[in-house]
């Protein structure tokens, strides 16, 4: 973008260009001498100061920053002459929707220089038509703002206005900001005007809560959603803009403004001319300098803050909270950028590539890059999440540094709280350790900035959230003392796609357990990473649901991937073909052959074996037997019933052991070995 220079008297429509009125002359009303008229030059400003906001508005297309999809989209519409007849203008405050649609009046209005042209996407600025809407006194161009003007009365002036032709433009241009503060009634009344407009109105509305705008208005427009702007971009934007006004800034302080800004061009402006009035002439501003004026710490401070923190050193997070305070930053406003700073550690940790990303501080890329190394994903998120809980305790609290001491306090003793699977592991085979490993916690030893040592000399295992003591004696002892107190609860090994699926079902999941029985296959196991291929009927979410589960299991970190190989059958196939095997090696042994021959018309029904899991596949002897318990569908004690087909006596090479066969009835085909049996009998042998 291209500022506009606001003391150029050609380009400054707000400029006053009337001429002063003549002194007068001759004598007074009395016969005295007359009076002097004082020039305005000489006792007052030619004119007021106008803010940066509105001395750098945006006149073109190109002026507007950050919005290149709006930019394109309209100047292809101006060039192929498929202007709508309505725009819905929608964005966060101070993006540029009242500026987008007072340059798109420009353009449906512009004449060019010589007073001959047509639309255009590049406004001359010169014609009267420009410099009138620039001046915001064309009687063609109305704008009104529908938070004051919200009733029906307020919109049927604008319908009865759309009946007359513009009077001087050619196209009549209503701009109604905030609309969606309309009445439901002014909505309403507006529908049919605003569906059929005449051919020379054209309505631009401008709001920052789309989601209150009846849908029947939005289908009538042309919507465009204007984007935050990038804090890199507004900070470039600041800098051509202190440029032009002669003054200096360091990276670090427009940087500052612009992440303070979120985004909206208005108010990070405003905030820069709050700076520059700030600010001694000729001194560039410094990034103190807008911390101090924005109520922030440095950003050195917060680290120091976090690394505390992290290293459970309570003693040093509130002094460095009490230096803060002192400066004048709000704590409230501390915990802010503690939460800020939490999620960029965690954006650093998941992404490594953003460290070297151009935008980053330099503290932030080396000190911030070490703590994200250091601190494990469990940590990062019970701090945020507790950061989450304190803001709204802070906003709540009648003393707000109380309150965000207590909840830094808190945030101190939780730390070093590990992960769940590391937890029990301590509290069940290693709490006899004096020294048990640091696994998720705080911070490695400390940085020249970071705590003192002796603030490290033990770290606390808190089962339930409580608060620890100081002394090193009594945390090496509070391990042992849960351990006698609290019962063993197994973590979950899972061996086999099989001990997934069984887990599953034992947590009661039905629908994904009926997933993993029917409709996948595995194509790799490789604990902590599954390859599978789903069926066309799985929901797209059951890899992260599995993972999710799995994880919250064991405390490890899943990765289900989906793979186009054909892989295993699935659970459901392979048992279906397992018990079709059993049933033919069953039906194969003579004792069996022979009772069927006995028995016209029976048939052989179910093979009961105890060594067989709930899928009727062969036990695995690596499963956990207390995760997954048999199920009473494998028999095992049924009255008189073998529990396996192993275990009746026989010969272990003729499958399935049977008592051997008296030779009189293996050698009577007749099968009268069998007296008083009526051979018509229906029966099932099971």
């Amino acid at each position: 973008m291209n500022p506009v220079d606001p003391s150029s008297p050609d380009t400054d429509p707000y400029r006053d260009t009337l001429p002063e009125p003549e002194q007068p002359s001759g004598p007074g009303l009395f016969g005295d001498a007359s009076a002097a008229v004082a020039s305005p030059a000489q006792n007052a400003p030619a004119q007021p100061y106008r803010v940066l906001a509105r001395q750098y508005r945006p006149r073109h297309f190109d002026d507007l920053i950050g919005q290149d999809a709006l930019v394109r989209t309209l100047r292809n519409a101006f060039a192929l002459n498929r202007v709508a007849h309505a725009f819905m203008l929608t964005g966060v405050r101070g993006v540029g929707k009242t500026t987008t649609a007072r340059i798109i009046a420009r353009a449906l209005n512009c004449t060019g220089v010589d007073g001959q042209g047509g639309p255009t996407a590049d406004p001359c600025g010169v014609c009267p038509n420009c410099t009138a809407i620039l001046a915001d006194r064309h009687p063609d161009v109305v704008e009104m703002d529908a938070a004051s003007r919200t009733g029906v009365d307020d919109v049927r002036e604008i319908i009865e206005a759309t009946r007359f032709r513009p009077l001087q433009a050619r196209t009549k241009v209503f701009i109604i900001d905030e609309v969606h503060m309309l009445s439901r009634n002014a909505f309403n009344a507006l529908l049919k005007t605003l569906e059929e407009p005449p051919p020379h109105v054209t309505f631009i509305f401008a709001t920052t809560e789309l989601r209150k705008v009846p849908v029947t208005v939005l289908s009538r427009c042309q919507r465009f959603d204007l984007r935050r702007i990038d804090a890199a971009v507004l900070s470039a934007h600041f800098s051509r803009i202190l440029e032009q006004e002669g003054v200096s800034a360091s990276p670090q302080a427009l940087a500052l403004i612009a992440r303070a800004a979120d985004g909206s061009v208005r108010d990070g402006l405003s905030l820069l001319d709050q700076a520059i009035a700030q600010n001694d002439p000729g001194i560039p501003i410094s990034e103190a300098q807008v911390a101090d004026m924005l109520g922030l710490a440095d950003r050195g401070m917060v680290l120091d803050l976090l690394e505390a923190l992290m290293a459970g050193n309570t003693a040093s997070a509130l002094a460095v909270t009490d230096t803060a305070h002192a400066r004048g930053a709000d704590l409230g406003m501390v915990l802010q950028d503690l939460l800020e700073l939490i999620h960029t550690l965690t954006r650093l940790k998941t992404i490594p590539e953003l460290r070297n990303a151009p935008g980053m501080a330099e503290a932030e890329r080396l000190r911030g890059s070490a703590l994200a190394d250091r601190l494990s994903m469990p940590v990062l998120g019970r701090a945020w999440q507790m950061l989450l809980k304190g803001i709204a305790e802070v906003e709540a609290a009648p003393d707000r540094r109380a309150a965000a001491e207590m909840v830094l306090i808190r945030l101190c003793y939780v730390a070093d709280l590990p992960p769940p699977a590391e937890l029990v592991r301590r509290l069940t085979g290693g709490a006899g350790s004096q020294h048990p490993a640091h696994q998720g916690g705080g911070a490695a030893p400390p940085t020249p900035s970071s705590p003192s040592p002796t603030s490290q000399a033990g770290f606390r295992a808190i089962a339930g959230g409580g608060m620890s003591g100081g002394s090193s004696a009594a945390t090496a002892r509070q391990p042992q003392a849960m351990a006698d107190s609290v019962p063993d609860v197994p973590v979950p090994v899972f061996h086999s796609f099989r001990d997934v699926a069984q887990f599953v079902e034992s947590r009661r999941e039905a629908m994904l357990h009926a997933h993993l029985l029917h409709n996948v296959h595995l194509v790799r196991f490789a604990p902590p990473v599954i390859e599978l291929r789903l069926e066309s009927n799985v929901p797209r979410d059951l890899p992260a649901q599995l993972a999710a589960l799995l994880g919250e299991a064991n405390g490890q970190r899943w990765t289900i991937a989906l793979s186009s190989a054909p892989g295993e059958p699935t659970l459901a196939e392979q048992g279906r073909a397992a018990g079709e095997s059993r049933l033919a090696q069953a039906g194969n042994h003579p004792v069996v052959r022979a009772i069927l021959n006995a028995f016209p018309g029976a048939r052989l029904g179910t093979v009961i074996d105890s060594t067989v899991d709930v899928y009727g596949l062969t036990r695995e002897t690596h499963a956990d037997p207390g995760m997954m318990p048999p199920s009473p569908m494998l028999g095992g004690g049924h009255g008189d019933r073998f529990d396996s087909l192993d275990e009746i006596p026989g010969d272990p090479d003729d499958g399935p052991g049977f008592a051997p066969l008296d030779a009189e009835l293996a050698d009577d085909p007749s099968g009268d070995a069998f007296p008083g049996i009526n051979r018509s009998t229906q029966s099932e042998q099971s």
